[in-house]
């Protein structure tokens, strides 16, 4: 799968779920990352996809991969925390949390 056909699924995917359309979404994401398994941006979107329709195991798995390909990304780090805090673990989602604020003030830092 050429980068333009991936990107293509996941904005497929991303329009299908905006549409109400989740089984398409994730089928198209499933499909994404099982083609890229080092694709951060379908693994992401997979988490959230799955995060919105409460299939939280399913979230966090693909948030955790997500997180393996860019541990320093704000918006995994931010996706994680909220997984978290669903699933009743206030501890990791205040870790996750804290990252996605260490993240974010570096990011700040850097521009000047």
């Amino acid at each position: 799968m050429t980068d333009d056909e991936l990107q293509n699924l996941i904005e497929d995917a991303t329009a299908d779920f905006a549409m109400g359309e989740s089984a398409a979404a994730v089928a198209k994401l499933e499909q994404a990352t099982a083609a890229e398994p080092g694709s951060f941006e379908a693994w992401h979107a997979l988490a959230e996809v799955n995060f919105s329709l409460r299939h939280l195991d399913a979230a966090l798995a693909a948030a955790e991969r997500a997180h393996a390909l860019q541990p320093g990304d704000l918006f995994i780090n931010t996706t994680l925390s909220r997984i978290w805090m669903e699933r009743g673990d206030k501890a990791k989602a205040e870790h996750f949390g804290a990252q996605a604020k260490i993240h974010s003030w570096r990011e700040q830092l850097k521009q000047g």
